[in-house]
């Protein structure tokens, strides 16, 4: 089994786009006009795809596919807003670059 470099990089656009939409949306409606149920939707969206962002990334390392380093530093990355955007463009299209 081999994890998908395309995979994790679609995986990871939609986290950091669910992650800008909980910030940015969910969240403002939530505490200043009391309508919790965006938080409800987009959290859940979120932390499934965080969680599966982070096992991807894990998974690359434990198939000896990528380096600790860049399991560790996409797993940073998915705890910053556009930290899946800036590792796609800098770590998987490196990676990417050297299959």
């Amino acid at each position: 089994m081999k994890v998908s470099i395309k995979i994790q990089r679609i995986v990871g656009t939609y986290e950091a786009i669910s992650y800008l939409l909980l910030l940015g949306l969910a969240m403002p409606l939530k505490y200043f006009f009391g309508q919790p149920l965006g938080v409800q939707i987009v959290g859940m969206a979120h932390g499934v795809l965080w969680i599966l962002y982070v096992f991807l990334a894990i998974a690359g390392f434990m198939l000896k596919q990528w380096t600790a380093q860049t399991a560790i530093a996409l797993t940073i990355a998915s705890l910053l807003p556009f930290g899946p955007f800036i590792a796609d463009r800098r770590l998987m299209r490196a990676i990417e670059a050297n299959n």
